[in-house]
């Protein structure tokens, strides 16, 4: 490779905010690999699912495990009903955590539903911690510019 030559660019080559297709990906428009599946299946999809069924009916786990993910999805979340209290200081914290253990142990929540909870908790917690150290830190110096 000569000396003088230019490199070649690398990562992103165009300023922030601009890109070789100003106009970007048109709305609404759809994968060329799904609009040939989609034109594959048209007019199928009836016997599609009538022979998977068939096959499920018949002991094939694959269409078993495939009818039943349709019928009855994997649950991606669900409200967590809880008694918490009021969480305004840290101590109101360890009275919530508790709460939430509580409700694991008499199966009302199950042990993830309660990891997520105290997830939360643990935010609910440093936020509060961030509020208490901005107090003391403007009473601290508005104690030192009243000495000044």
């Amino acid at each position: 490779m000569a000396e003088n030559a230019p490199r070649k660019q690398r990562g992103r080559p165009f300023p922030p905010g601009k890109s070789g297709n100003a106009a970007g990906k048109p709305k609404g428009a759809r994968n060329k690999a799904t609009l040939a599946v989609e034109a594959l299946l048209e007019g199928e999809a009836e016997a599609l699912g009538r022979r998977a069924v068939e096959l499920a009916l018949g002991g094939d786990t694959t269409a078993l495990r495939l009818c039943l993910e349709r019928i009855a999805p994997p649950r991606k979340g669900r409200p967590v009903v809880l008694d918490l209290p009021e969480i305004v200081t840290i101590a109101d914290l360890a009275l919530a955590q508790s709460a939430v253990v509580a409700a694991m142990a008499g199966g009302e929540i199950s042990p993830d539903e309660a990891a997520d909870v105290a997830k939360l908790l643990e935010a609910i917690g440093a936020s509060i911690e961030r509020r208490d150290l901005e107090a003391r830190l403007a009473a601290l110096e508005a104690r030192g510019e009243a000495k000044a």
